[in-house]
Parts: structure tokens; C-alpha cells; sequence
């Protein structure tokens, strides 16, 4: 018979013999242990520097893309209409009415302001009853007067025919010896004043026709009467005074009640129309600055809403105090919320070059030396590449040539990397965040 085997026997001796292997490995490595733990260090020193020594360090570099780039000079400023209008009256009076308010649009014609005018009604009614008598009295001159003395001389016309011939017939019986001296002194006598009277009749009429004195007489009193209905009715307008133009009360100091008098402001309006922007801008950017050059302006209130502008005058002196120089844009289309005096920022466009190269600034070297070059990496090497700088502005460069876009570039400030030396680079994920290809540079939180 075949001996037993103890329970759980069968289980024991795998876990022996693998214990025993165990300890013969442990054993092995702990007779080799510094062998293995070098071995363990330099697996590990190549995974970490072998990529480095074989492929060159990791670098990040700035990307050349190919943009619209614009070079903009900015400023701040305020809002201003290009011109004010102050609203005072011409006469001293009371004011009886203030039909608008501060802040309201007014048409060319509305009433602003009304003064008590019952003086100046009466003054009116006056003038116009001294013109009435002007008027009549000239009607009297044409209907009456030159159609008497018309008749008048007619008449006179007709006595001095009478007087002529008698002084006729007198005379040839005074030659005959059949009249009297006395007779031919009658005749004669009334053939003298029979003359004077036609002629006196004569002058009535001329003086009585237009042109003549009585009629230029009655014409200058007529004339008179009507300017001094001019006057008073004038006058009497005076005491309405209306818009102007249209507009909006930027500031009212009168109300109803107030006595007021000529050279005080009582309202002052801003015009409708073309709205202004005046900026201060640095002196050292004045060259740059030329009447006509596009503006994109926000105000400080909506930073995020943009409207256009334009450059339509330069001071052309300067502020010695602020070393800078006042220029006007004008905005044709100003949107809702715009108010005068509001506090705006101004970004000037100077140069606008579509589909440039555009690299950051920080990229180019010996720029001051008049050699620019940057690093690039080509084929996994630093690589030196002259180019032709154009335009810098906020921190971009326009290369001109040298440059075709898409090229990774190593900063100036990484002076590790030299020339010829195997690179790992990686574009910086900034960079498609402040250019957009094809598309033109707008200043941070600006909308199109």
C-alpha cells in the first residue's frame, strides 16, 4: 500500500520552490547590485537626455504669419461738437416762457424762450397806423390831387389862350389908333398873369406825378413809416427767441419769471451733425499724424462698441506743458450713446499694409545695428536668416523680405540656443491668439 501524503502537502512544495528561486535571484542581484543599480541609472540618464543629445534641447518659439497689418498711434480724448451755440436775448425783458428742458432735441424754429412783448405789440400797432396814413396819403396824391391839378391846368391852359388873343386884338387896335393905352395895359397885364398861373398849375401837376417832389415826398414818409413798422416788429420778434438750428441744450440758466438782458447766456446748443473727437497726441508722433488717416474710437463707457473716424485737423502749435499736439476727427455716423464730453479712446491708422509677414518684435536681433536677423528653425537646426524689416508697432515687426510666413522662430532673449545647433521647437500658442491671418490687428477687447 502506497503511504498517505498529508493534507495540503501537494500546495507547500510550489510555494518552496518558488521561494527557493526567489531567494537565488535576490541573491544573484545582491551579488551584483552595484552592476545592476548602475545599469537601472543610465537607462534612466538616456531616456532622459538621449532626445536632448540626439535631437537638441526643447525651445518655444514665435511663429511668422502672414496678416493685414496695421500701425495705429492711440490716444484719448473727449467728445465735442465742432462748434456751441450760446442763446442769450437782445432786449431787456421778463421772461414769461421756458417751453424745453436740459438735455432735449430741438428743430431750427422752436421757441426756447418768450419774453412779455405787450410794449412792443403797441409799437407795432402804432407803426402800422403811421404807414396806413403814409399809404393813404400817397393813394390821396394819385387819385386826387394830380387829377386836380391836372384840371387846374387845363383850365389855366384855357384862360391864358383867352388872355393871348385879347392882347392880340388889343394891340393891332391900339397900332390902328382905335384903343387906349389904358385898354392895351389891361390886356397885357392879364396876359402876364394868365402865364403865371399856367405856369404854377404846370409845376403842381410835375410835383404831383411820380418823380415829382410831393409824390417822392409822400413816397419817403410812406418808406419811413414802414422801416419804423420794420423796427418795431423786429423788435417785437425779439421777444421769441427760437432754435436756431438743430440741436440739443447741452446747459439752460433761465426760468420763467427771470429778468433778463443782453450779453448773458441763457442756453447754450450743440448743433446736429457731424460730431468731433480732440485728442492730445504725443509730439513725438506728430509726424506721423496727416489729415485724412482713419480712426477706430470706443468710449470708455462701451469699450467693447466701436464706431469710425477721421483725422480733418492738426493744431499746428504745441502744448508745452504736455509736449503733445490737439487733433480733431470727425464722426459722420456717432452712435446713440455718445454724449458731449464723454471720455473716448483713439486709435489712429497710419499705415495699413494687407498680407504682410509679421513676426513678434521680440524675435529679431541686431535691429539697431542695421543688420536684423532672426533665428529660425529649419530642418531641426537654429538656423541664422538675415531679413528686411518694415513697419514696428505694438510689439509686431513687418518683415519685408527674408521672411514667406509659417517659420518658427527662436526668441532673442533665449541665449542658450546658438546658431547650428539641433532644436526642438515648439510654436507658442500665444501667437494665434494676437494675429490673425488675413485679417487686420484690433487692439485687446475691441470688436469689429
Amino acid at each position: 500500500a502506497m503511504p498517505r501524503t498529508p493534507a495540503g502537502s501537494s500546495q507547500q512544495e510550489p510555494d518552496n520552490t518558488w521561494r527557493a528561486r526567489l531567494s537565488s535571484v535576490t541573491g544573484t542581484l545582491w551579488n551584483y547590485k552595484w552592476l545592476v543599480i548602475s545599469a537601472v541609472a543610465a537607462f534612466a540618464a538616456l531616456l532622459h537626455y538621449g532626445p536632448t543629445l540626439i535631437l537638441g534641447p526643447q525651445v518655444i518659439g514665435e511663429v511668422a504669419v502672414s496678416a493685414d497689418f496695421l500701425q495705429t498711434v492711440v490716444a484719448s480724448g473727449h467728445v465735442e461738437a465742432p462748434f456751441r451755440v450760446d442763446i442769450g436775448v437782445q432786449m431787456t425783458g421778463v421772461v414769461v416762457d421756458v417751453p424745453v428742458k436740459e438735455g432735449q432735441t430741438v428743430k431750427s424754429g422752436d421757441v426756447l424762450i418768450v419774453l412779455d412783448d405787450h410794449e412792443m405789440q403797441a409799437a407795432v400797432a402804432q407803426a402800422q397806423g403811421v404807414v396806413a396814413q403814409g399809404q393813404a396819403r400817397l393813394r390821396q396824391m394819385i387819385e386826387l390831387t394830380l387829377p386836380s391839378a391836372e384840371q387846374a391846368l387845363k383850365d389855366k391852359q384855357a384862360t391864358l389862350i383867352n388872355a393871348q388873343k385879347l392882347f392880340g386884338r388889343i394891340t393891332r387896335l391900339a397900332s390902328d389908333g382905335y384903343s387906349t393905352r389904358a385898354a392895351l395895359d389891361d390886356a397885357t397885364r392879364a396876359l402876364a398873369i394868365a402865364k403865371a398861373q399856367t405856369r404854377e398849375a404846370e409845376l403842381t401837376v410835375i410835383a404831383a406825378k411820380p418823380g415829382g417832389s410831393d409824390y417822392a415826398l409822400a413816397e419817403t414818409q410812406l418808406d419811413q413809416a414802414q422801416a419804423s413798422l420794420t423796427t418795431a416788429q423786429s423788435r417785437l420778434g425779439y421777444a421769441t427767441i427760437v432754435a436756431p438750428r438743430d440741436g440739443t441744450l447741452i446747459s439752460r440758466a433761465v426760468e420763467q419769471g427771470s429778468s433778463v438782458q443782453p450779453g448773458k447766456v441763457l442756453m447754450t446748443l450743440s448743433p446736429a451733425g457731424d460730431t468731433q473727437i480732440a485728442v492730445q497726441i504725443d509730439e513725438k508722433s506728430l509726424g506721423l499724424i496727416v489729415v485724412g488717416q482713419k480712426a477706430l474710437v470706443s468710449a470708455d463707457a462701451f469699450p467693447k462698441q466701436n464706431f469710425p473716424a477721421e483725422v480733418v485737423f492738426i493744431n499746428p502749435g504745441i502744448d508745452l506743458q504736455r509736449a503733445s499736439v490737439e487733433v480733431k476727427l470727425r464722426v459722420v455716423d456717432p452712435p446713440a450713446y455718445l454724449r458731449q464730453d464723454m471720455t473716448v479712446s483713439v486709435d489712429i491708422e497710419i499705415a495699413h499694409h494687407p498680407n504682410a509677414v509679421i513676426v513678434p518684435a521680440g524675435t529679431l536681433r541686431d535691429v539697431a545695428a542695421g543688420k536684423p536677423w532672426v533665428m529660425s528653425v529649419v530642418w531641426g537646426r537654429a538656423t541664422r536668416q538675415a531679413v528686411e524689416v518694415g513697419i514696428i508697432s505694438g510689439g509686431k515687426a513687418e518683415i519685408v523680405a527674408g521672411l514667406s510666413g509659417g517659420e518658427i522662430l527662436i526668441p532673442e532673449n533665449n541665449a542658450v540656443i546658438k546658431t547650428g545647433q539641433r532644436v526642438r521647437a515648439t510654436a507658442a500658442a500665444a501667437v494665434s491668439q494676437d494675429i490673425q491671418p488675413s485679417k487686420p490687428l484690433q487692439r485687446p477687447g475691441s470688436e469689429p
